[in-house]
């Protein structure tokens, strides 16, 4: 309503003022002109606010709804906002907590690591030296083999030797002899 009149004023002024140019400056106000410029106005904004006052009503109370309905969306919005704000403070808060266990856990898996892998290098090593161990005991029971080997035929050799420079060929025949009745005596 204080828009209307606000209208109704200005338009009167800027009619009076108009009026006042066209009688070339003189000082007479033309009060009739004015008198039916304000009835023409009167009357339209009369027939608009008749024809249009249901539609208008009707949008503003619409536009008034939807803004009541925008408020209070965004005050959902809003609400919803602050709660997940509240969710990632919260679990900021609680992440240093989760880095920190996630480091002790790291560290416990990785000193559990370390010992298995040091009893694990442990058992291989004596693995290892066992095996070392048998064959080396294998080749020491080789060489003494092949030492006893060696030292036999070498004692044979010897032997031989001493034979063949100290018997001679009547003691051959008796050895023979005394070889051939042994073998008599097994035999029957």
């Amino acid at each position: 309503m204080r828009a209307a009149l606000l209208v109704l004023v200005f338009l009167a002024t800027s009619g009076v003022a108009a009026a006042a140019q066209e009688a070339g400056g003189h000082a007479a106000i033309p009060w009739w002109e004015i008198f039916k410029q304000a009835v023409n106005f009167s009357i339209l904004v009369g027939v608009l606010v008749y024809f249009l006052r249901k539609p208008v009503s009707a949008f503003l109370k619409e536009r008034a709804q939807l803004l009541r309905d925008s408020i209070d969306e965004a005050a959902r919005a809003r609400s919803s906002a602050a709660e997940k704000l509240l969710s990632i403070d919260v679990r900021m808060s609680k992440l240093s907590e989760e880095i920190a266990e996630m480091n002790r856990k790291m560290e416990a898996e990785g000193a559990e690591e370390k010992q298995r892998l040091h009893e694990t290098a442990q058992a291989e090593i004596e693995r290892l030296r066992a095996q070392v161990q048998f064959a080396a005991d294998q080749e020491v029971k080789k060489a003494k083999a092949e030492l006893r080997r060696e030292a036999a035929e070498l004692s044979a050799h010897a032997a031989e030797e001493i034979v063949s420079k100290t018997i001679t060929p009547e003691d051959q025949e008796r050895i023979v002899r005394e070889n051939i009745d042994r073998i008599r005596e097994i035999v029957r």
